[in-house]
């Protein structure tokens, strides 16, 4: 099976809808458990994506649960610190992380990690996921993906795109475009994405690939023009932006968020929060507040996680390597 054909498989795992998640009975699987508040490790500061995915989630896993979920962040080091610390911890169940993309990269990225985030961490259910958008500036001369893409490949380092930092979704993104358009544009990583946005409407940088809640005010004011979607169903945020796809360029590049645990946390914990979560992702409530920042639930088994997880890794680790990008 091709690298393609195994993330394609990871992925077709995964259609599974929440209504088909919320007929599961939530049946307690770990007898006592849980007995006291359950620790969810946010690697983020307060107030960013993840951090909003996390509490979204947490209050009806913990109604479900019978006790708190209480979130902790532990920002720095690109998610180092907090993927660290749960990677060391107990593996009671007492325990969590929430995951996003760089539980797929770090590996690859930085030389001297004291975890391996791949053996350290094991999957409990995967919360959801939001398309990427190729923004510009409005008043740049690239007009749709293919003059973009034409330029870039007229002389290498001529584009320059901005991202929230080395191995962030957007960094990723852009590596995946830049391989699948034939091109290489000049990389200028900040410490975070609203700082990059803000070059890009001031016209310092060509591009950006960004999550489309984070510009879909520009787009709609007119001050950025949105390209093309890095995904196969486009955005509920933008949605008369084409896929990149349907334009003949295959990229699939979103940013998605999950649990994980620290390897040896007893598997009938893992299947009780497990439950919980894809209960919780099936609430209209949890549904509508998803859809109002253009994420879609995904939900399903550990295993799917997993394999989603795996397929990821591969397919990154072989463009962190092939372009040669480190963190440290």
């Amino acid at each position: 099976m091709t690298r393609h054909s195994t993330r394609r498989h990871a992925l077709a795992l995964l259609g599974t809808t929440a209504a088909a998640w919320a007929a599961l009975p939530l049946v307690a699987t770990a007898a006592g458990y849980p007995e006291r508040p359950v620790t969810v490790v946010v690697p983020y500061s307060p107030g960013g994506g993840v951090d909003i995915i996390t509490r979204l989630v947490t209050p009806p896993m913990a109604e479900l649960l019978g006790q708190s979920l209480v979130v902790d962040n532990k920002p720095g080091g690109g998610t180092n610190i907090g993927m660290g610390a749960v990677a060391r911890g107990a593996a009671d169940g007492y325990l969590l992380l929430t995951a996003s993309n760089t539980l797929t990269t770090n590996k690859a990225l930085y030389a001297k990690l004291n975890f391996d985030p791949l053996k350290d961490l094991i999957p409990v259910g995967r919360i959801g996921e939001a398309p990427l958008v190729v923004v510009v500036n409005a008043k740049s001369p690239h007009k749709n993906l293919a003059e973009l893409i034409a330029a870039g490949k007229g002389k290498a380092g001529a584009l320059s795109y901005g991202t929230a930092g080395v191995g962030s979704s957007g960094h990723m993104a852009s590596a995946l475009l830049e391989r699948a358009g034939g091109f290489q544009a000049v990389h200028i990583p900040y410490k975070g994405g609203s700082a990059a946005v803000t070059d890009l409407l001031g016209g310092r940088l060509d591009f950006m690939a960004i999550n489309p809640l984070e510009v879909a005010g520009h787009v709609g004011s007119g001050a950025l023009r949105a390209l093309a979607v890095l995904n196969h169903n486009g955005s509920r945020l933008l949605p008369g932006v084409p896929t990149a796809r349907s334009l003949g360029v295959n990229v699939q590049a979103t940013v998605w968020w999950g649990l994980v645990a620290p390897a040896g946390t007893p598997p009938a914990v893992v299947q009780a929060l497990n439950q919980a979560l894809n209960k919780s992702l099936a609430q209209p409530a949890v549904l509508q507040k998803l859809a109002d920042i253009g994420a879609s639930p995904m939900g399903g088994t550990p295993a799917e996680f997993g394999a989603f997880i795996q397929a990821e890794s591969a397919e990154l680790g072989e463009v962190i390597r092939a372009a040669n990008i480190r963190a440290d």
